[in-house]
């Protein structure tokens, strides 16, 4: 399999490093929370959510764990598969739902509990 070219972009209110690469025809943007402490998950994922604008963008996220405050917020607004690393990570890869990602609250960026 070929590594993919990933390119460094500044994203709005991320504080972790993000890449994007294509995946077919798919525009993927990727960053990695797995080493970060809470807020950071959400608030990076909050920040990647906001480049889903179309069917053909994904946001790929990886964590040390599945972060349920943030499923719980976003959840029915975007397809979301889960995917368990080898190393004991977790993948999550987010993409765009025709008018419910619309409805998503992007500027909350902490988890209520």
């Amino acid at each position: 399999m070929s590594e993919l070219y990933k390119e460094a972009i500044e994203v709005e209110g991320a504080n972790v490093p993000f890449f994007t690469y294509k995946d077919g025809e798919d525009q993927v943007f990727e960053f990695d929370t797995s080493k970060c402490g809470p807020p950071d998950p959400m608030v990076n994922a909050m920040a990647g959510l906001k480049l889903l604008d179309a069917p053909n963008k994904k946001v790929v996220m990886i964590n040390h764990k599945s972060p349920g405050g943030l499923i719980a917020k976003i959840g029915e607004n975007y397809n979301i598969d889960e995917e368990k690393l080898d190393d004991g990570r977790v993948k999550l890869i987010f993409s765009y739902k025709d008018e419910e990602s619309k409805k998503a609250d992007l500027n909350a960026t902490h988890c209520d509990g």
